[in-house]
């Protein structure tokens, strides 16, 4: 039986097609194998996450009855509503202002601090645990404490204060210092994470790098700028997002120490919100706050990714 030249193209072709069809199958198979593993968190995040940010968005749109129900779409009404908002700009300017004093204080003294742990130093164990006791202190715990030392009349630094002849500050009370105050206790509580995550990069540098260094004659500030900062720099950046998004959702310090006041000096984005939507009913007027501050923080996170990213030195 003669098999023709039309035949023989046929089989290869079909021959060709087997081994192609059954690799992509393989590999359509790899891929719903590996996504079988992420689908919890992603299930996590679709029922916490994305699916409150959705109905927080569709609550803005629309007004509700003294419970929280829709009852009238008014479209972006509130939004328009906020840019109005003497109240609003204020928290917007106090929430910025409080991210200001957090997170480049934080980070420049766990620099340091993480630079005088990597030292050589007999008993050096015991200042790295001192200095990282903080993470195991709450928010709430750590904002208890620094209120029995802000009271006016029986605090631990107004104590110090007139112990050196310096007329006592109302910390918490005076509108000047109410936000400056409540941004040191937050500083004190993320200290200890960022001074041990700095010290961990610092002892992954590789010590041929300063030998080779110390041997060209460079100094220790030399040594700093052109190894440490360079290398440190993912582990920096790194911080720098986290902790700006910890001090825009801050509000733990707040409700316990301040409660917005005095006078909304300390009436930061997420405060407001809380204020908003369990005090005063304003369920779709806080609803659009939080889509502006996710927006807000989402657009500083693209700038920090795009920006500031391209100084990092990951090799």
């Amino acid at each position: 039986m003669m098999v023709t030249n039309e035949q023989r193209l046929a089989s290869q072709k079909s021959s060709r097609r087997l081994p192609s069809s059954r690799a992509r199958w393989r590999e359509v198979k790899k891929f719903l194998l590996a996504l079988a593993y992420p689908s919890p968190s992603l299930l996590i995040f679709l029922a916490f996450v994305f699916i409150p940010l959705i109905r927080s968005f569709i609550l803005s749109t629309q007004l509700t009855d003294p419970i929280g129900r829709p009852v009238a779409f008014v479209g972006l009404t509130q939004y328009q509503r906020l840019l109005q908002s003497p109240q609003f700009l204020n928290s917007l300017q106090r929430t910025l202002l409080f991210v200001l004093y957090t997170v480049p204080t934080t980070l420049v003294i766990a620099l340091g601090l993480a630079l005088l742990g990597n030292l050589r130093l007999r008993r050096i164990s015991i200042f790295r645990m001192i200095f990282s006791l903080t993470i195991a202190v709450s928010a709430a715990t750590a904002s208890l404490i620094f209120l029995y030392l802000f009271h006016p009349a029986l605090g631990m630094l107004n104590y110090l204060l007139g112990l050196l002849g310096i007329p006592s500050v109302g910390w918490l009370t005076d509108v000047r210092t109410a936000l400056p105050s409540v941004a040191l206790v937050t500083v004190w509580l993320q200290l200890g994470l960022n001074t041990v995550i700095l010290l961990a990069g610092m002892q992954g540098i590789p010590e041929e790098l300063y030998e080779s260094a110390m041997i060209d004659g460079a100094s220790g500030p030399a040594r700093f700028r052109h190894i440490t900062l360079p290398l440190l720099s993912p582990t920096i950046f790194f911080l720098l997002v986290v902790d700006l998004l910890a001090a825009f959702q801050a509000f733990t310090q707040f409700h316990v120490l301040t409660k917005g006041g005095p006078i909304n000096s300390t009436n930061v984005l997420v405060f407001s919100i809380y204020r908003e939507f369990y005090f005063n009913g304003q369920y779709s007027y806080a609803a659009a706050q939080s889509i502006v501050l996710f927006f807000i923080m989402l657009v500083v996170t693209i700038i920090q990714f795009g920006v500031i990213e391209r100084r990092v030195v990951y090799e």
